[in-house]
This record gives structure tokens, sequence and C-alpha cells, in this order.
């Protein structure tokens, strides 16, 4: 079956609908960068010490313990299934789109990877081998640039292209 730019001819309340899920989508991503950002300053140093704590620091000025185990799995747990169900949905979605083959099935699968990365990352941080820091750093930026670019593609194909196929 072919998909290749179908999502100009989906019914104008599919449109509306994609469109509501993305906006809903996009506040609760943007929303988790936010907290991110509070507490990691998105900074490698700033993800050590969110998931490592920092009691051995006598001039912090917020004290941060340790993640306990049952924390971290929690974490690694919740974020790889709720972000794979995010971005399958969002891939099924941007599979409908007229974009770049390649830049398509990028945006479709390198997300995958990323998730396994960045909280595989951070399960690793949490066991003691720290340079994976930079690892999560990477990963996330990648996630994140995906989300990005997908969803103003799909923004895009749906309230501005014009172009019909």
């Amino acid at each position: 079956m072919q998909l290749h730019g179908l999502i100009h001819q989906f019914p104008k309340e599919i449109k509306v609908v994609i469109v509501a899920f993305i906006s809903v989508l996009s506040i609760g991503f943007y929303g988790g960068l936010s907290f991110v950002n509070t507490t990691t300053s998105m900074h490698v140093n700033g993800i050590e010490t969110h998931y490592l704590g920092n009691e051995d620091d006598e001039e912090a000025m917020d004290m941060k313990f340790k993640k306990s185990e049952r924390e971290i799995l929690t974490v690694v747990h919740n974020h790889i299934l709720s972000l794979s169900v995010i971005f399958l949905l969002l891939s099924l979605i941007l599979s409908t789109t007229s974009i770049n083959k390649k830049l398509k099935y990028f945006l479709m699968i390198e997300p995958f990877l990323s998730i396994v990365f960045t909280f595989g990352g951070i399960y690793f941080l949490w066991k003691g081998f720290t340079w994976v820091k930079y690892i999560i750093v990477i990963s996330g930026f990648f996630m994140t640039l995906s989300f990005v670019v997908a969803t103003f593609s799909i923004l895009y194909q749906i309230l501005i292209s014009k172009k019909r196929y």
C-alpha cells in the first residue's frame, strides 16, 4: 500500500485530530525538556549530578542524592515505554507525508535508537559508567531534533503545503 503523500488527502476531521494530537504531544514533549533543563541545566555534569548525587560537594547550592535502584528503573522503564509509543504514532503519521524519503526514514527510525541510548545510558551512568553522560547528551539531542523536524514536517504538510498528490 502506497502512503506517500496521503496526508494531503485525509478528510478535514482527521487533519484536525492530527494537528490537535501534535500540538498536545508537543506541549508534553517540550514540558519534559523544561524539566530536564531544570534538573540538569542541560549540561553533562548536571546529568551526572541528577542521577548520582552531589553529597561530596560542600559548595553545592542544592543537595542531591544518588537515585535508588527503584527510582532509576522507574525512570528508564517509563520513558522507554512511553517514548516508544509516542514515536511510533509520530512515525505512522509521518509515513503519510511527502517529505524526502531518506529524511523520512531517518526521522522514523532514529528516535528509537536515541531512546535506547539515552535511557540505557542513564542506567549505565547510574551503574558508574560516567563517560556515557556524553552519549546521553548526543542521543537526547538527536531524539529532540527528530521530534522537532517530524512534528514541523507533519504540521507543514497539513497546514501550509498546497501540494497535492
